[in-house]
C-alpha cells in the first residue's frame, strides 16, 4: 500500500516538475517574441536584447514565474477536470508573472542593476496575453487530447456506449469519471435534459441531444449499451418514472451517487451502482426527523433480537446519536458477532458496545442482562416472523412472540426502563395466520403493560415488508434467479407494503422519541405493490429476460393473504398524524386485567390442536384461512 502511494507522489512531482519546465520554455518563447516585435520587426527599436540573454535576469525571472504558477494552483489542478476555476488561475498568473517581469526590467535590472534596455509599456500587456495563451495550451490540450485519444480507443475496442440522463454538476463529474482510468468500460455519447435551454448544446462535450421522456427512442436511435442517470436532484417521483422508462430498454441501467455521498466520499464513479428494487417502489423513501432520537444520547440501549436484519440496522441507527452503551441481545451468536465488529470497527471503540447470548424465553436470563445494564430504552425486535413456518410450528410462535414479549415487558417495569418499544406487522391488522396473531398480541401485551407499569412508557410500531430482511420476498426471488428460476409468486394479484431496512429502524428509532405511553405508531407506505411486478423488475435488474428466467405461480401458501392492510377499521376513525406527517398513531386502548390474565393462562396451556382456537377467543379478528389454501412451495 505504501509503495503504491509512494509511486502516485513520485508521478505527481513528476508531472508537476515537467509542467515547470514547460512553463520556463514557453516564457522564454514568448520574450523572444517580444523582442522579435520590438526589435527585428522595427516597431521599436531598443537594447532590450542585453536584457533578455542576460543569464542573471533569465533565470530570476523564470524563477518568479514558477513561484506565481504554483502560488496560484497551476501545477496542482487535475487538468482532465479543469473549467472556468483553472481559466481564472491562467488569467491570474499571467497577469502577476507580467507585472514581476515589468518590474525586474524597469527597476532591478534598470534603475538598480544598470542593465541595458527595457520594453516599451505596450510590450508588457502583449506578454501578459502571450503568457496567458502559454499557460491554457497544454493544459487545455491535453484535457483535448486525452479525450480523443479515449473516444478513438473506445470506438475500436467496441466499448459500451453510454447515455449520460441530466446535464448538471453531477452529469458533468460522471462523463469525466468515465474517461478517467477508474472506468474504463464505456464512453460517454449522448445526454438528456429536462431544461429545453441545453437542447443542442454540450455538457464537458457530449451532445445533448433531447429531454429525458425520449429516453426509450433516443436509447434505440444511438443503439445505448448503458444509461446513467446522474440527477440527484430531480423529484423522487420523476426520478422513479424516469429509470421505470429505462427499465423498459434493453439497455443495462445505471445511477450515479448523490451529491451528498459525493461530498462526503469523493470519486463517485467507483459508487455508480445498479438500480435496486428501492428505486422502483411506488412511493419515495420517507426522511424521518433525526432530532426526535436525540433521546438516545448518552443513553444505554438494549436491542432484543440484535443481530437480525432489523435489529442491527436499528443497532447501526442508534450509534449515530452516540449512545453511551448499545447491548445487543440474541440467540444466534455469530450474527451478534458480527454486528459487534462492525460498530467497534466503524466507531473505533468510541461507543462501548456488549454481546450478550440469551433468550426472551428465559426470564432469569433477562433478569441478569437487565440488572447487568439498566438499560434506559429497550428495542424489542426479537420474534419469529415465517408466516409458513409458524403455521406449521403455532405453538413456538405463541411461546416466542407472545411470551418472550411479555417477559422482557415485565423486565422493563421492574428494573424501571424509561421506554420499550416492540416491532409489530401489518400481519397483525385482520391477521389470517398464527404469526399475524401472535403479533397482535403483543401489540395487546404492550397497551396492557402501560396501563399497569408506574415505570416504563410502551408502544409499537407497526411494519410492512422490510425489503431485503431475512426470509423476505427479494433475498428468496434474488435466490431463484441465481439458480436460473423459476421465480416462484403465489398468486398474480398479490400485494404487498414495503419498506427500507433504514426507515424501519428510523421509525423505530422515532417511536421512542415520540411515545406518551401505549400507542401503535404506522409508517405512511403509500400504495401496495404488486409481487408479480416486484419479481418482473429483479429478473430485469438482474440483466435477464422473462424468457431466460420465468415466473411460476404456486398458490397461496398456509396463512397467506392476498393483501395485507395497515390498521383495522376502529383503528382507523382514532388514528392521528403525529409531526412527522408520514407517520400515523392509534391511541392506546383499555385492557381488561381480568380478561389478560386469562389469556396468559390460556395461552401458557395450548397445544397444536387447541392453539388456533385460543388465539380467535382473544384476537376476534383472527381467521385462520383454510388449510387447503396454498402449499408449501417458496415464494414471496
Amino acid at each position: 500500500m505504501k509503495h503504491t502511494k509512494d509511486g502516485k507522489n513520485l508521478n505527481a512531482l513528476l508531472r508537476r516538475a515537467m509542467l515547470g519546465v514547460l512553463d520556463i520554455i514557453l516564457f522564454a518563447m514568448a520574450n523572444c517574441s517580444i523582442c522579435y516585435l520590438t526589435m527585428s520587426g522595427h516597431i521599436m527599436a531598443t537594447d532590450y536584447k542585453y536584457m533578455i540573454f542576460n543569464y542573471l535576469h533569465f533565470g530570476l525571472t523564470s524563477v518568479l514565474l514558477v513561484g506565481i504558477n504554483s502560488a496560484f494552483g497551476l501545477y496542482r489542478s487535475v487538468w482532465y477536470f479543469a473549467g472556468s476555476d483553472e481559466i481564472v488561475k491562467s488569467f491570474l498568473g499571467a497577469l502577476v508573472n507580467a507585472v514581476q517581469l515589468f518590474l525586474c526590467d524597469r527597476f532591478l535590472f534598470a534603475k538598480l542593476l544598470h542593465t541595458k534596455g527595457y520594453l516599451p509599456y505596450y510590450a508588457y500587456i502583449l506578454f501578459f496575453v502571450l503568457m496567458f495563451i502559454a499557460t491554457l495550451i497544454p493544459r487545455i490540450g491535453y484535457r483535448i487530447l486525452r479525450r480523443y485519444v479515449h473516444n478513438l480507443v473506445g470506438r475500436r475496442n467496441g466499448q459500451k456506449r453510454i447515455m449520460i440522463v441530466g446535464a448538471g454538476f453531477m452529469g458533468n463529474f460522471i462523463i469525466d469519471e468515465l474517461r478517467n482510468d477508474h472506468y474504463r468500460e464505456g464512453r460517454p455519447v449522448i445526454a438528456l435534459d429536462d431544461n429545453p435551454a441545453k437542447y443542442k448544446k454540450r455538457i464537458n462535450g457530449v451532445k445533448i441531444v433531447g429531454i429525458c421522456d425520449d429516453l426509450p427512442r433516443l436509447t434505440e436511435k444511438y443503439k445505448i449499451d448503458e444509461i446513467i442517470f446522474c440527477i440527484p436532484s430531480a423529484a423522487p417521483a420523476r426520478r422513479r418514472d424516469l429509470v421505470n422508462l429505462a427499465m423498459g430498454t434493453k439497455a443495462n441501467v445505471k445511477i450515479s451517487p448523490s451529491v451528498q455521498e459525493f461530498w462526503e466520499n469523493g470519486n463517485g464513479a467507483q459508487r455508480i451502482r445498479n438500480v435496486e428494487i428501492s428505486d422502483l417502489l411506488s412511493r419515495p423513501e420517507v426522511t424521518l426527523d433525526k432530532k426526535i432520537c436525540r433521546y438516545l444520547i448518552g443513553k444505554t440501549i438494549l436491542v432484543t433480537g440484535g443481530g437480525g436484519s432489523i435489529g442491527s440496522e436499528i443497532c447501526m441507527q442508534v450509534a449515530r446519536y452516540n449512545p453511551d452503551k448499545i447491548v445487543i441481545f440474541d440467540i444466534y451468536e455469530n450474527c451478534a458477532f458480527e454486528l459487534f465488529n462492525a460498530l467497534n470497527e466503524k466507531y473505533n471503540g468510541e461507543i462501548d458496545v456488549y454481546v450478550r447470548i440469551g433468550s426472551v424465553r428465559d426470564t432469569k436470563r433477562l433478569d441478569e442482562v437487565f440488572a447487568e445494564f439498566h438499560p434506559d430504552v429497550v428495542f424489542h425486535a426479537a420474534a419469529h416472523k415465517h408466516v409458513p413456518l409458524m403455521e406449521t410450528s403455532p405453538c413456538e410462535a405463541v411461546k416466542n412472540n407472545v411470551f418472550g414479549t411479555y417477559n422482557v415487558a415485565v423486565a422493563a417495569d421492574k428494573f424501571k426502563v424509561p421506554k420499550m418499544v416492540i416491532l409489530s406487522t401489518d400481519k397483525a391488522v385482520n391477521p389470517t395466520n398464527v404469526m399475524g396473531a401472535t403479533k397482535r398480541l403483543t401489540e395487546i401485551i404492550i397497551q396492557y403493560m402501560n396501563t399497569v407499569s408506574q415505570n416504563t412508557r410502551y408502544a409499537a410500531v407497526r411494519f410492512g415488508n422490510v425489503l431485503g430482511s431475512h426470509g423476505s420476498v427479494i433475498p428468496i426471488f434474488q435466490h431463484q434467479i441465481a439458480q436460473g428460476g423459476p421465480v416462484c409468486v403465489t398468486h398474480k394479484d398479490i400485494t404487498r407494503y414495503f419498506m427500507t431496512i433504514p426507515e424501519a429502524a428510523q421509525l423505530v428509532c422515532q417511536a421512542g422519541g415520540l411515545a406518551l405511553g401505549g400507542e401503535v405508531f404506522v409508517l405512511d407506505m403509500g400504495e401496495p405493490v404488486k409481487i408479480m411486478d416486484l419479481a418482473k423488475n429483479l429478473i430485469r435488474l438482474s440483466g435477464f429476460t422473462e424468457e431466460e428466467i420465468p415466473i411460476k405461480i404456486t398458490g397461496l401458501r398456509p396463512g397467506e393473504k392476498l393483501y395485507e392492510e395497515l390498521a383495522m377499521e376502529e383503528e382507523m376513525q382514532g388514528r392521528q398524524r403525529t409531526a412527522n406527517k408520514k407517520i400515523f398513531v392509534t391511541q392506546p386502548v383499555e385492557i381488561d386485567k381480568d380478561r389478560f390474565a386469562a389469556m396468559l393462562e390460556d395461552l401458557a396451556n395450548i397445544t397444536p390442536e387447541t392453539v388456533r382456537t385460543v388465539l380467535m377467543r382473544y384476537v376476534p379478528n383472527y381467521h385462520p384461512a383454510p388449510p387447503e389454501q396454498g402449499n408449501t412451495h417458496k415464494g414471496n
